[in-house]
């Protein structure tokens, strides 16, 4: 992932993303041929094809054009490889929902349809803004603490004034502005842990214990979120944050006992969350045994389960399946869509292309520049993880239900817009990483302008 020491013209950029470029194409070809395939089905079954439904394809295909255009323009020598695999995704959520009829709106343009160019677009301007190192802005000072308290206050102006809708809690619209959390919570979090590093490293002598003063900060706000959100009952968020906390502390201090301690607490407070929420045992209930209520709490759980086994290895076709048995198929459960109508094969092919993503961002996080780079890094990561990790797990039955959505696939505006951000940032991180070149190649990366040198940078941004 080397790149050139010194700045690049836009001709250099250009030749040093041809990579990305040529992934590119290929995503729009699979992507293309998965509304063909659409098309098709529409046509046999009597519907009519009008010029509205080429709109989704010709706008993911604009998206990408001007992603690329920007990102060449403004000279970006980040990774390509994420940026391909969140393409890949963000297309294949945007084929998903076309085909659970998403975007229907009786002849006009639809707002979820433009979600999709409008978060791809959001992700390139992030990373024009905090590329080069200056993502590392966003910790000045006491800014830090302004991440907290907007976290917080976020969350308590929804608590007092927003809806609750199936036990959770959405703004007008039944939006979740909570979704921001997932960057602002690693934002605070990291500044947190990248300024006092050495003394959260500090664990005592003799019985290893962490240092409870240094938490003492971190702690309290902690406690205070963990309150909101019980109260919202919006357990899946903060299961992801909680994973992202401990992740974070272990990349800053390199203790491991941070993921120990937390991995204990987090058992004693599931338990007390439990008892204290009967949605959550009922949720537990359903995983462990789904038949006691077929009809009822498990209803969902099992038409999925039942709609994936029918898919089978290559699935039933794509537009030939029932997803309209299972509930929320178009949300939480559009992986369940996914196993019936592409099969085992369309599933592997999902979930390839969120290990290339996560792979990256790994590679990415353990590169950076600095500590809070690191930290970031991590965090974002542990994110779209863990996220991607409970709604997979949660349809096969592998954890409880959880009503977290499929990152850049399931239907859900704030989630994926969330999403194209944090992503944006990380990319922004991997551009602002110094390169190591051998000394026989360093004048020739540093001056960009040899054809040699062109290729050699764009050789080593692609592994």
């Amino acid at each position: 992932m080397s790149r050139a020491n010194g700045p690049i013209d836009i001709a250099d950029a250009w030749d040093l993303r041809a990579p990305e470029r040529s992934l590119l194409v290929w995503c729009f070809a699979c992507i293309a041929l998965g509304f063909v395939m659409l098309w098709g089905s529409t046509h046999v079954g009597g519907g009519v094809i009008d010029r509205l439904d080429l709109l989704p394809l010709g706008l993911y295909a604009l998206s990408l054009v001007t992603l690329h255009l920007i990102l060449v323009t403004a000279r970006f020598r980040g990774d390509q490889l994420i940026l391909v695999a969140v393409a890949f995704l963000s297309g294949f959520g945007m084929l998903a929902q076309y085909r659970m009829g998403s975007f229907e709106t009786g002849g006009t343009i639809s707002l979820n349809l433009l979600l999709f160019p409008i978060g791809l677009i959001l992700m390139g301007a992030t990373v024009i803004l905090l590329m080069r190192g200056r993502y590392q802005a966003l910790a000045q000072g006491h800014l830090i603490w302004v991440w907290a308290i907007l976290s917080l206050g976020l969350l308590a102006v929804l608590l007092l004034f927003g809806q609750r809708f199936r036990g959770g809690v959405y703004a007008a619209g039944l939006v979740t502005p909570s979704e921001i959390l997932k960057v602002t919570i690693v934002l605070f979090v990291a500044g947190f842990v990248a300024r006092n590093a050495k003394s959260l490293g500090a664990w005592g002598k003799g019985l290893p214990l962490p240092p409870w003063r240094a938490l003492l900060p971190l702690a309290g706000f902690w406690l205070v979120l963990a309150g909101l959100l019980v109260v919202q009952r919006d357990l899946g968020l903060f299961i992801i944050l909680s994973i992202a906390l401990l992740t974070m502390l272990f990349v800053g201090t390199g203790r491991l006992g941070y993921l120990l301690f937390g991995g204990i607490g987090a058992v004693a407070m599931a338990g007390i969350v439990l008892k204290i929420l009967p949605h959550g045992e009922r949720r537990v209930t359903a995983w462990l045994e789904p038949f006691r209520d077929p009809t009822g709490g498990s209803w969902q759980i099992l038409q999925g389960l039942s709609g994936m086994f029918s898919g089978g290895l290559w699935g039933e076709g794509f537009g030939r399946g029932s997803p309209e048995y299972t509930p929320i198929a178009q949300s939480d459960f559009i992986y369940s869509v996914i196993g019936e109508e592409l099969g085992f094969a369309g599933c592997a092919i999902v979930i390839f292309f969120f290990l290339i993503l996560f792979g990256r961002g790994l590679l990415v996080a353990s590169r950076a520049a600095d500590g809070y780079g690191r930290a970031v890094g991590a965090g974002l990561l542990t994110v779209l993880a863990t996220q991607t990790f409970l709604n997979i797990g949660g349809v096969t039955k592998l954890v409880p239900l959880t009503g977290l959505p499929l990152p850049f696939i399931s239907h859900g505006g704030s989630s994926l817009i969330t999403g194209f951000i944090g992503v944006g940032l990380l990319l922004a991180i991997s551009d602002g990483q110094p390169a190591n070149p051998p000394k026989s190649r360093t004048a020739k990366q540093t001056n960009g302008v040899t054809g040699k040198g062109v290729r050699r940078s764009r050789r080593a941004s692609a592994d």
